[in-house]
């Protein structure tokens, strides 16, 4: 991919993404960044071409999220199954947005909705926001980001080749923050 072409991706998303805060800002709730462009809030900087904006925010937001998304414009796409209950998936224009929904066991824990043997880590939604490119936003802890790479691999998700390079990236975070 041209130069160019990798700017005006990852610019096109970081728009919508700006979009997108506004929509959850407007309704006064919260969402955190996964994926890769969570580690590139975390670095403060862009680390590649991203095919898609990951979000994680909880399963009771649902119904209001996905009708002010779609009056802002976005397509809402159907989610194949076992995918269903567990996230929302829209597109608008060329970005492709994936929201997955948390919520809280009987215990306390937070889980992905529908998928209880799942358990989060307890320090996996970072309170505070990271910054990019003026955008400001909530993030998965690097801990929980690099655990999910793990619980994909152990499910049988065929490692991708961005994602060797992703985990490297949120070593290197956690080493630094300790």
């Amino acid at each position: 991919m041209l130069e160019h072409d990798f700017h005006v991706q990852n610019m096109t998303q970081l728009e919508a993404l700006r979009e997108i805060s506004l929509v959850f800002s407007s309704l006064q709730y919260d969402f955190w960044l996964r994926g890769g462009w969570a580690i590139d809030f975390l670095l403060g900087r862009v680390t590649r071409l991203h095919d898609d904006v990951d979000l994680v925010t909880w399963v009771h937001y649902r119904d209001k999220i996905e009708q002010s998304l779609r009056e802002t414009g976005y397509e809402q796409i159907p989610v194949r199954e076992p995918f269903n209950g567990r996230q929302s998936d829209f597109r608008k224009d060329t970005v492709d947005l994936t929201i997955c929904y948390i919520t809280r066991s009987e215990d306390g824990s937070i889980i992905l909705n529908d998928l209880p043997e799942w358990v989060w880590r307890s320090d996996s939604l970072l309170e505070h926001r990271f910054v990019l490119n003026g955008i400001s936003a909530h993030v998965l802890s690097p801990q929980q980001l690099l655990e999910e790479k793990e619980v994909y691999q152990q499910i049988g998700r065929i490692p991708r080749p961005k994602d060797a390079e992703s985990k490297k990236l949120l070593h290197r975070i956690i080493e630094q923050s300790v």
